[in-house]
């Protein structure tokens, strides 16, 4: 059927003609006006819509007027199943990554050829020339820029980088024999697990899970607890990002499980598979402890989506045990664990929860400067939300800018930063401060 007005009354051609825009347009689109066209497209109505999802059709309408904001993943993800499309659809994503020093003209396509070249990954196709696999040192450095570059929000150096560092750790994982081969395996674990948490920054979570189910697979055969412990929450994180909130809540459980098992029976010796992974004097029990309490992190960022609050409570009270065991912050394994974490996934939870009197509350109250850029970015973005569904938009614009000085990437792609900017901007009365105005035309939603 042709997309036309008189097909699709409702929708204007403008909507229309975006929709079918290449990536990266339809960020000038709001959530409500991409469940509006979904709707026509599946031929409901707004009432039909509204009961699949327990709501009335005055809110729905509201939704698709841009009147009510639509930011948290629960009711998007509700929406998006009784639209039958993925939660990306109505989150415009992927986006459009731009080319920055850091990425150079090669960004997200370099990388799914990566991880989409099967000669890198078997030996059963095609002839494999015998080459000199790179030093384990050399490798340990480059996964370790890897993890840094992601902390900073340096999201295109990552992709830009991970391709030639997979596939040196694949020669080195085919070449070496032994402990090395083993150690090989767990560099090339922690590779994948880079990014598999780099391409949903960037909305390819499509890809992220095809690189966490390798990494778990060669997690396994590294032997090292430490590093399956880091690519369980990998895949759990994956899970959620793709909206699969309740595996993602069973995957905490088993995973914890495992977990518990080789912590009961942790030497204390350094292992000798992650030794190649950490600097010397890191302790083995602390690292496999901050792996453990951010799995609980990530899944109870799953439980807040899947609307479960007790196996909320049930989580973050694991990870704040386990964190007050540790005693401080710390960024063993590339976990950045620790209380201050956990504070910030108690507010991340309330958002998610729709409790955004929590959140405004205990939002502004975490000092999280000594965190990774990552991290702080991350709960810069939570502080405004919960800032602007209180109706406090000048302070939620200046903690909004103060994130993307820090960390331009991770805001220009996040969904929360795009549609905060959006609802602003087509809500606003009169002309918009320039402020809103410059960063509105940066995100590409205005």
């Amino acid at each position: 059927m042709a997309l036309t007005r008189k097909n699709f009354p409702g929708v204007h051609n403008r909507l229309v003609a975006r929709l079918y825009d290449m990536r990266g347009m339809t960020d000038r689109l709001g959530i409500g006006e991409r469940v509006k066209w979904y709707r026509l497209r599946r031929g409901l109505s707004q009432e039909v819509l509204a009961d699949r999802v327990g709501r009335t059709a005055d809110w729905l309408s509201k939704v698709e007027r841009g009147l009510i904001p639509v930011d948290r993943l629960p009711v998007i993800k509700s929406l998006a199943d009784a639209l039958d499309v993925s939660l990306g659809d109505l989150l415009s994503e992927p986006s459009l990554m731009e080319w920055t020093p850091d990425t150079g003209p090669r960004t997200v396509p370099a990388l799914r050829d990566a991880l989409m070249d099967y000669q890198q990954i078997t030996r059963l196709f095609g002839h494999h020339e015998r080459e000199e696999p790179p030093p384990l040192d050399h490798l340990r450095h480059a996964v370790a820029e890897m993890w840094d570059a992601y902390q900073g929000a340096r999201f295109g150096l990552v992709t830009r980088e991970l391709p030639a560092v997979l596939a040196g750790a694949q020669l080195a994982t085919r070449e070496y024999g032994g402990d090395d081969r083993h150690r090989a395996y767990g560099l090339l674990a922690m590779a994948y697990q880079a990014a598999a948490v780099t391409l949903p920054k960037v909305g390819e979570q499509e890809l992220a899970w095809i690189a966490s189910d390798r990494g778990l697979a060669a997690a396994e055969r590294s032997g090292d607890p430490v590093i399956m412990g880091s690519l369980f929450r990998s895949v759990t994180h994956s899970l959620l990002s793709v909206g699969q909130y309740a595996a993602a809540v069973r995957m905490t459980e088993q995973a914890a499980d495992y977990l518990r098992d080789e912590l009961a029976q942790r030497s204390p010796d350094v292992s000798p598979v992650f030794a190649v992974l950490t600097d010397a004097g890191h302790e083995p029990s602390a690292d496999l402890l901050s792996v453990y309490g951010t799995l609980f992190l990530t899944g109870a960022m799953a439980a807040a989506r899947n609307e479960d609050r007790a196996t909320v409570r049930t989580f973050l009270a694991e990870a704040d045990a386990i964190a007050l065991q540790l005693g401080r912050d710390a960024n063993r394994v590339w976990t950045s664990f620790g209380p201050t974490n956990v504070a910030i996934h108690r507010v991340a939870t309330a958002a998610e929860l729709g409790d955004m009197q929590v959140a405004v509350d205990l939002g502004p109250q975490v000092d999280a400067s000594a965190l990774p850029v990552e991290r702080q970015a991350r709960h810069a973005l939570e502080v405004a939300r919960a800032l602007s569904s209180w109706n406090r938009r000048d302070q939620a614009l200046t903690v909004l800018l103060d994130a993307e000085r820090l960390a331009p990437e991770q805001v220009r792609y996040h969904f929360l930063s795009r549609q905060l900017v959006l609802g602003w901007i087509r809500t606003q009365k009169g002309k918009p401060p320039l402020a809103l105005a410059d960063l509105a035309r940066r995100l590409h939603v205005a």
